[in-house]
């Protein structure tokens, strides 16, 4: 008899409150580097009902319009409507500040602006090295935005939530059970109309590019029935807070401190990039079939305390080759990482929705 368990991992469209804070924060953080490639930042940004208020400390010679930045950014995602209790037309409250002098000496010489752990994690069961439960709520939820941007399905409202629970049958993945789908519609739409559609245009196609399927009866769309009013209205967002989807669904280890708004002096961020980086190119080359990659760093210190890589057991060489081809990939001080992956660059809102990792044309996820 075959191993069988059950993994569930769930993603947020681009318009969740929490997503909305993200992005926010990250066009900060764009626009601060596309004026000055060497500017710091960490900004959060709280999405309440019909109000914007924006936190954190920035250390920079950009100019920046945070007002303009927020009003494109929800714009972007959609919230043009007032009668949602929070749109374009909520007013923005302004509490960045400069950063600590304590922080900016260690960071002057090159060294983490801040301590914590990261990991980073890949396994062959999907083309991006991700796990399947998080890629495919990934895609759900990238479908689910689209639909609603192209008018397929034009009572849609932006925000929402997928989740899906695979069948693995001796650590392979071998089948969907259930399929949830949370989305804002119009008034006028009724629930089996929601569903249906959902199952037509969103779920069927995404577990198709997987090669699975299911049933409209293994498919959950709104658990309560309905829900109208998108938002922050409804559920206040904050930056940072979905750091389990933002990474791999709770399938592997994650660290202590989220991305979105974060320089890449912080290596809560680029560290975490730096060891997707190298699990990556160790399944991609074919060393392992899994692995998890482990960094810690102290603030003002430039190279990691801590340097781990698990293969749990499916590595092809040995773990002394794989270090050395670790060593050779990516140097992982904090002026390594940033100058091997050119991370003073405006590249970060795409990071905002759908994870960090998985996407093909950033940095961190190129097979060297």
């Amino acid at each position: 008899m075959p191993n069988i368990r059950l993994f569930t991992s769930e993603s947020v469209a681009a318009g969740h409150p929490d997503k909305i804070a993200d992005r926010i924060s990250d066009a900060i953080l764009d626009e601060i580097l596309r004026q000055d490639p060497k500017g710091r930042a960490g900004v959060e940004t709280v999405a309440g009902a019909n109000r914007v208020a924006l936190f954190g400390e920035i250390n920079t010679t950009a100019k920046l319009d945070y007002k303009k930045i927020v009003k494109n950014v929800l714009t972007e995602l959609g919230y043009t409507n007032p009668d949602w209790d929070f749109s374009t037309e909520s007013p923005v409250e302004v509490y960045i500040h400069h950063q600590s002098p304590e922080i900016s000496m260690g960071v002057d010489d090159g060294g983490a602006g801040d301590q914590g752990m990261m990991f980073g994690f890949a396994i062959n069961e999907t083309p991006e090295l991700m796990p399947m439960p998080i890629a495919i709520a990934y895609a759900l939820t990238r479908r689910l935005d689209k639909v609603r941007e192209d008018k397929i399905l034009d009572f849609i409202r932006p925000d929402g939530k997928s989740q899906v629970t695979v069948r693995y049958e001796d650590d392979k993945p071998v089948g969907i059970e259930t399929v949830v789908i949370a989305t804002a519609h119009t008034e006028e739409s009724s629930e089996e109309t929601v569903r249906k559609a959902i199952f037509r245009e969103v779920v069927t196609p995404v577990l198709k590019e997987y090669g699975f399927k299911i049933t409209e009866k293994d498919l959950i769309v709104n658990g309560t029935g309905l829900w109208h009013k998108p938002g922050p209205d409804t559920d206040a967002g904050l930056t940072g807070r979905k750091i389990v989807v933002d990474t791999y669904g709770g399938y592997a280890r994650v660290g202590g401190g989220a991305f979105s708004g974060k320089d890449p002096s912080k290596v809560d961020r680029s560290g975490a990039y730096a060891a997707r980086y190298i699990a990556k190119n160790i399944v991609a080359k074919g060393l392992a079939t899994k692995c998890e990659v482990g960094l810690a760093y102290v603030i003002g210190h430039p190279k990691p305390l801590m340097k781990t890589i698990d293969t749990y057991g499916t590595n092809t060489v040995s773990q002394k080759e794989i270090e050395a081809f670790s060593e050779k990939l990516i140097d992982t001080s904090v002026k390594g990482i940033i100058e091997k992956l050119d991370l003073r660059r405006p590249i970060y809102q795409q990071t905002s929705a759908y994870g960090h990792f998985g996407k093909k044309d950033l940095p961190w996820e190129q097979i060297a």
